[in-house]
């Protein structure tokens, strides 16, 4: 094979190794939320996996070009590569394969260091409006949803507005779990005795999936809810719907819910018997109490943070 038509073979591969790249790539962001963000959070996650996509590129199209490269340059047919048996160090080279990986490290290090202070779930996000507070519950194998301002609860459905802060308070009352919506961004554990927060927002309306990430048994594949991103006024409306309806969460009524049961039915509830999310989280912290009869101040006793 002549010099001039091996440069045009290499070129052909890495043109053709950078076009598959962003086919894949372009592939991938139509299907996958992660990469279609609707929320703050999601959105600058979105981003980071991106740039940290392209910097690994970086490295991984020069790595298979060159692999090409030397099987071709130094095959055995090739009478016009140098041989040279007795060669064995590079100051060059060595700085190069060692510099470069040195260099990316350090990028995404501070990358790393400051996106893990900026996206901390339980930080409060910037508004000029007061989040709205959502309780979860992840039971077996259902989400539950308590609104305590609003008065009223869900599940297997969460109604949230757009463009304004959404404070979850997360728990467990069955084995741990992990609490995600794609598209708003997040992925926190759920686990009993404990209560971790995320702040999320929605910035387009739409029809969202939340999921279960957490293999918690059989099943654990059924654990998805559908998200619905509404105006404020299209939330207050489903609000004021739900607060119509004659069904009362009880404390009876939730130890039929907490069973373990594969049900995807969607419920709702026009009122929530005061204090029903402190005391899931407090009778695993202090079994000797209780739980369906003793009220314990829930910031005394709950973990609070982002994982």
């Amino acid at each position: 094979m002549g010099t001039k038509r091996f440069w045009i073979l290499l070129m052909l591969i890495i043109s053709f190794l950078i076009f598959g790249t962003s086919l894949a790539f372009a592939a991938i962001g139509n299907n996958l939320a992660v990469l279609q963000p609707a929320g703050e959070v999601g959105q600058i996650q979105g981003e980071l996996l991106v740039f940290s996509l392209l910097l690994s590129l970086t490295v991984i199209i020069p790595v298979f070009a060159l692999t090409l490269f030397i099987a071709v340059r130094y095959r055995e047919g090739n009478a016009k590569a140098s041989y040279r048996p007795d060669w064995s160090h590079s100051k060059m080279l060595e700085i190069v394969w060692w510099g470069i990986p040195i260099i990316l490290i350090g990028i995404l290090s501070v990358i790393i260091w400051q996106s893990s202070h900026s996206l901390d779930p339980s930080k409060p996000l910037t508004s000029s409006q007061p989040p709205v507070k959502v309780q979860v519950i992840a039971l077996q194998w259902r989400w539950l949803f308590i609104y305590p301002e609003q008065g009223v609860a869900s599940v297997n459905r969460l109604e949230v507005p757009i463009n304004r802060p959404i404070e979850f308070k997360i728990t467990a009352d069955a084995p741990m779990n992990s609490f995600w919506i794609p598209k708003l961004g997040g992925q926190i554990y759920a686990m009993p005795g404990m209560a971790t927060t995320l702040n999320l927002n929605a910035t387009e309306s739409g029809k969202y999936t939340g999921l279960s990430t957490n293999i918690s048994g059989e099943g654990y594949a059924d654990m998805q809810f559908p998200v619905y991103a509404r105006s404020p006024e299209g939330f207050e409306e489903w609000v004021k719907r739900t607060s119509k309806l004659n069904s009362v969460l009880t404390t009876t009524e939730y130890a039929q819910l907490a069973q373990p049961q594969r049900n995807t039915a969607e419920l709702m509830f026009a009122k929530v018997e005061d204090g029903l999310f402190d005391r899931v989280v407090n009778k695993y912290m202090m079994p000797s109490v209780e739980p369906n009869t003793t009220k314990i101040p829930f910031s005394n006793h709950t973990i609070t943070g982002g994982y």
